[in-house]
């Protein structure tokens, strides 16, 4: 089973996957944004977007399934996805390989995460990088509000204001006995 948590860059997701991580440890935490990373490394994104690499689509699901089959443990996804393309792309290889799945939207209003990103800085301490990160994302921010109405049937809204402790007592009761 994928419990995957989406949203806005700044809407939390990150922090509530933590929070149902730390109550349930025996769940695996994967994040495809590291598989981002990894390609960014190796090949040029000519658009900047990771996402937009089709291999990176491809070996988000791969790696998914391999982690599902190798360790037959949950897996928790803390992950951005709003192209309805890629979501359709992504959800639908997961589903035809037969892994039921529970999707979560945290709903963030524009104004608080304009103010949560602006308040959470680079924990390396370079200026540049830290502009241009956030700059990245602030230009993706209303793309991504925008998104929740193009989620799949099934998908759940979380209101992402409430508390971390509340939210995933929310997902807890959603997904039962995981």
């Amino acid at each position: 089973m994928i419990v995957w948590v989406n949203g806005s860059f700044g809407a939390g997701k990150t922090t509530l996957v933590a929070e149902l991580h730390s109550r349930r440890p025996d769940l695996l935490v994967y994040d495809p944004e590291q598989v981002g990373l990894l390609l960014r490394d190796i090949v040029d994104v000519p658009t900047g977007d990771f996402q937009d690499l089709p291999l990176w689509r491809s070996q988000l699901v791969s790696l998914a399934l391999g982690l599902l089959k190798e360790y037959e443990r949950p897996i928790l996804v803390p992950m951005t996805l709003v192209d309805p393309l890629y979501v359709s792309e992504v959800f639908g290889a997961l589903a035809a390989a037969g892994v039921p799945m529970h999707h979560f939207f945290l709903k963030v209003p524009a104004p608080e995460l304009e103010r949560r990103l602006r308040a959470r800085g680079n924990p390396q301490g370079d200026p540049e990088a830290e502009a241009a990160g956030l700059r990245w994302v602030m230009e993706r921010m209303v793309r991504c509000v925008a998104a929740a109405d193009t989620m799949p049937d099934g998908t759940v809204f979380l209101d992402g204001e409430r508390p971390t402790a509340e939210l995933a007592d929310d997902v807890l009761k959603h997904v039962g006995a995981i």
